[in-house]
């Protein structure tokens, strides 16, 4: 395996990006951003719980002269590759911002029931949870968490994180978790969208255990809400910067407009649970569905369990429970 390089650039004046590498991921790297005061200092998302990516966080930290003792803590959400560094960086000096919602959630999944009522989930929904279950016990969602529970300060809509010429107001934009919050800078019109908007690939928008009850849907409202803002360039948690947010909004509402067509036609041949339409449906992933990689199989179930409830919320499908499988057909 090659060395990771560290990949720090200054992308605007006093902030700065770290790559922070995810291994064995195909997202390869999340961003870590700091803003850089003369006081306090604040650290947007830190990346998975392990040893590559605490390496690279904290050297990129040490290498821009950071104080942990100065430094506070904003997660965008709850995703342990956002949040799973968190007891790395946080001193007892630190405030750890993050939504309610999904702070409680970052807290819930260290509890012994949580990961179990997931799985429980996603086998109601036909996933085949025999043939994964000591693999999904591994899943990177699961291992590579926070270690530990912590007190976060709560942050929500309109709330104001002040950083030495930065004024950063607190957006809420539920779908891709149930408490996802950017960061936006009105005077200077900067976007921190974490994964709410990506550059380069979709936002991966699932249904699990305890989420929202229709996530797609809380989704798009977020990206119409995000629209109606002034932004001149997106800093994502993954891939490049964004430099026509607008533009790219527009295409992610046609990319789930298209997705949502496509479950549609899938159900056109009878009634599936979502494993079987998730099987149908397409993917950039260069293989069959039943050569897919777990950690993609997992998603995209949940992907599809999220547009069914949407349809479902549409009222273009409905949905029945036949041997504790749930189970979509075609409203006609």
């Amino acid at each position: 395996m090659r060395k990771w390089v560290n990949i720090i650039e200054e992308i605007l004046p006093n902030i700065f990006v770290i790559k922070v590498p995810l291994p064995g991921n195909p997202l390869q790297a999340i961003n870590a951003y700091l803003v850089r005061g003369r006081e306090r200092n604040l650290l947007i998302d830190t990346g998975f719980n392990r040893v590559e990516c605490r390496t690279a966080l904290l050297n990129g930290l040490r290498s821009l002269d950071v104080s942990l003792d100065e430094t506070d803590i904003f997660l965008t959400h709850m995703h342990a590759d956002h949040s799973g560094l968190i007891s790395a960086v946080a001193t007892d000096k630190s405030a750890i911002y993050c939504s309610e919602l999904d702070a409680k959630r970052i807290n819930m999944a260290l509890t012994p029931t949580y990961w179990p009522k997931n799985l429980a989930y996603a086998e109601s929904h036909g996933f085949p949870l025999h043939k994964y279950r000591d693999e999904l016990l591994q899943h990177p969602s699961q291992r590579y968490g926070p270690d530990k529970q912590h007190e976060f300060s709560i942050i929500g809509e309109g709330d104001v994180l002040e950083v030495d010429g930065y004024s950063f107001v607190a957006v809420e934009t539920p779908g891709h978790t149930p408490g996802h919050i950017c960061l936006y800078e009105p005077d200077k019109k900067i976007l921190i969208s974490g994964d709410h908007i990506l550059g380069d690939i979709t936002p991966n928008i699932t249904m699990f255990y305890g989420g929202l009850a229709d996530p797609l849907g809380r989704y798009l409202q977020s990206l119409d809400k995000v629209n109606s803002m002034e932004i001149s360039v997106g800093l994502p948690g993954h891939q490049g910067i964004i430099r026509d947010v607008h533009r790219r909004i527009g295409e992610l509402k046609q990319h789930y407009e298209n997705r949502l067509g496509e479950v549609l036609t899938v159900l056109q041949s009878g009634m599936k649970n979502a494993f079987q339409v998730a099987g149908g449906v397409t993917w950039d992933i260069p293989c069959a569905w039943d050569r897919f990689p777990l950690q993609q199989l997992w998603f995209a179930t949940g992907e599809i369990i999220s547009h069914l409830e949407h349809l479902r919320q549409r009222n273009k499908v409905r949905r029945l429970e036949h041997g504790g499988v749930l189970l979509f057909e075609l409203v006609k």
